[in-house]
């Protein structure tokens, strides 16, 4: 039976709805293959350092990236940025943009068919709580002009930032220095010149100023005997380079014994015992050659080069006596200065004990110099509070010299007052802007406030302070120069000299050091388990971390989250349940 028109149309409209759904279906299967990237993962992906690690206040990642082989297709446009999540935030860092064969823009173009391997960098300023961190690739992806979804993948976890100890280690303030010296040597010298080929002497030489001077300083010596303390007393005489050395010889001596028996009768007078020792030079070339080079003479460094040519006094003489112009200058200006006698007393000023400083400050602290009150303050107390009232004290009589303010700036920082310091070391500053602790120490309040940049600016005119070395290996582990700090730090037994070791892994020094620490805290025992965890030492992590919270019940919660600690995680645990 032939079908009939109804029936054509029927199968006519079934073969046309069965085409469009086919092709509906082909077109559908095309754009959803189109619209899609796919997913990448952590295989993916590599970063380094892993866990990730803080490095002079930031933590920096490196990341090798690759995109599989027919993975870029040739209108996608994918961009990447680094996100570093943590409790309670998340840190964006810098983004790179790939892009496929056919995209025109500014991206690294990456083959369809061979895929791509990429590396990033990423910076993250360190915040504490980001001690437990991940970090994770994100990604913004289109296809053509359509946005396209890639979910993004945990790359990267850690932090590992033991480098931000050093904000809990105790940094030491340096002390300005005081100048005191209990005993001070002392000189006191005269003159006496002769005529040509005399050994007189002379009424006009002995009324000079110094040879009273020395009589007066004989009788102080005589007069004060706990604060004065005659060393030796000695007379020098010589005749000049010129005539025969006998003569000269037995002339010189003669000039030695008149002067010295001038001196024992001086020392009759005010009843002092005491000897005289005595020389004399016959010629005295070498004070000829020091006054000669001293000279403006016309020949004089001809004169030198004879001296020097000739040892002979006599060949030395007649040399100089040829040369007619200029021997005239040197009997007038250079020979009458060599006839002389020398008179030296060697003694010493005696100054106060400690005994005696204590008691005077006692007494009335303004009769102290103020070297003594300086000193006194230094090294002669041993409470704070004690120390501060010298301070105040040399900073009242003194107030032209920084040292007590700095040094109560030091007792401030010692004590956790960082802005009373600050306003002590302005002080110290308006006085003397270049003193070394001054810098130093407001170089160290700097950096206790994470300004690196200025602290450098203040180290770079501390040299010279006694702390110097030991702030500048602090900035250097603020600045993540490991190696230069433990140097910087070497023979100083601190907590931060052996996190500087740790950190540069110099463990053996590390150990050392620890064990070397005089006053030791909490921060000294969580040192010893991060020191311990790095050496596989498990026991000695339990337990110094347990001694380590019992000082400090605040380091319970680092610890915790301390990478440092992620093999023992379960030691851990239990030690803080």
């Amino acid at each position: 039976m032939r079908p009939n028109l109804r029936t054509h149309k029927l199968i006519y409209n079934t073969m046309k709805i069965t085409k469009y759904l086919f092709l509906a279906g082909i077109s559908a299967i095309v754009l959803s293959s189109c619209s899609k990237l796919g997913k990448l993962t952590d295989e993916n992906f590599t970063v380094v350092p892993t866990p990730l690690e803080v490095i002079g206040g930031e933590v920096p990642a490196t990341i090798n990236g690759t995109f599989p082989v027919k993975y870029m297709k040739k209108k996608a446009e994918v961009t990447v940025t680094p996100v570093l999540k943590y409790n309670g935030g998340e840190v964006i860092g810098q983004s790179a943009t790939f892009q496929g064969e056919k995209v025109e823009g500014n991206g690294t173009t990456i083959s369809y068919k061979m895929g791509g391997v990429y590396t990033m960098k990423a910076n993250f300023a360190y915040e504490d709580a980001m001690l437990n961190s991940d970090l994770y690739a994100r990604f913004d992806a289109k296809l053509g002009n359509k946005v396209v979804s890639i979910p993004e993948v945990k790359i990267g976890y850690g932090v590992v930032a033991t480098s931000q100890l050093l904000s809990r280690c105790g940094m030491t303030a340096s002390t300005a220095p005081d100048a005191f010296q209990r005993i001070i040597e002392q000189k006191q010298e005269a003159n006496i010149k002769f005529l040509i080929n005399q050994a007189n002497l002379r009424a006009s030489e002995l009324n000079t100023v110094s040879i009273k001077d020395l009589g007066k300083i004989l009788r102080e010596i005589n007069d004060n005997e706990e604060t004065r303390a005659l060393q030796n007393i000695e007379v020098s005489a010589y005749a000049s380079p010129d005539g025969k050395l006998s003569f000269n010889e037995k002339l010189a001596e003669k000039r030695q014994d008149v002067s010295a028996n001038y001196l024992k009768g001086e020392l009759k007078k005010i009843q002092m015992n005491a000897d005289v020792d005595t020389k004399f030079t016959a010629e005295d070339w070498d004070g000829f050659q020091e006054l000669i080079s001293k000279s403006n003479l016309q020949d004089r460094d001809i004169i030198i080069r004879v001296l020097s040519m000739y040892k002979d006094p006599e060949e030395r003489e007649e040399q100089i006596r040829n040369m007619s112009a200029v021997y005239t200058d040197i009997k007038e200006s250079i020979l009458p200065e060599l006839r002389r006698a020398r008179l030296i007393v060697n003694y010493e000023i005696i100054g106060r004990s400690d005994d005696q400083i204590v008691a005077q400050f006692s007494e009335d602290p303004s009769k102290l110099s103020v070297e003594e009150l300086v000193y006194g303050a230094n090294k002669l107390v041993t409470d704070d509070a004690t120390r501060q009232q010298w301070n105040e004290a040399v900073a009242q009589y003194y107030p032209s010299d920084y040292r007590p303010l700095n040094n109560l700036a030091q007792q401030a920082i010692a004590n956790g007052q960082p802005e009373m310091a600050e306003t002590y070391l302005k002080r110290a500053a308006s006085i003397n802007k270049n003193a070394p602790e001054v810098n130093t120490n407001l170089a160290l309040l700097a950096l206790k406030n994470g300004d690196i940049a200025t602290a450098e600016n203040y180290l770079a005119k501390g040299s010279g302070s006694n702390t110097f070395k030991e702030v500048m290996g602090n900035l250097n582990i603020a600045k993540g120069n490991y190696t230069q700090a433990a140097s910087d730090l070497a023979g100083v037994a601190s907590n931060s000299a052996a996190l500087a070791q740790i950190l540069a892994k110099d463990y053996t020094s590390a150990k050392n050091t620890l064990s070397s620490i005089k006053k030791a805290d909490a921060i000294t025992s969580y040192l010893q388990a991060i020191l311990a965890a790095r050496t596989g030492d498990a026991s000695t992590v339990t337990s110094a971390l347990a001694s380590a919270i019992r000082q400090d019940p605040s380091l319970a919660e680092r610890a915790a989250n301390d990478y440092e600690f992620v093999k023992y995680a379960s030691a851990v645990k239990s030690l803080l349940q």
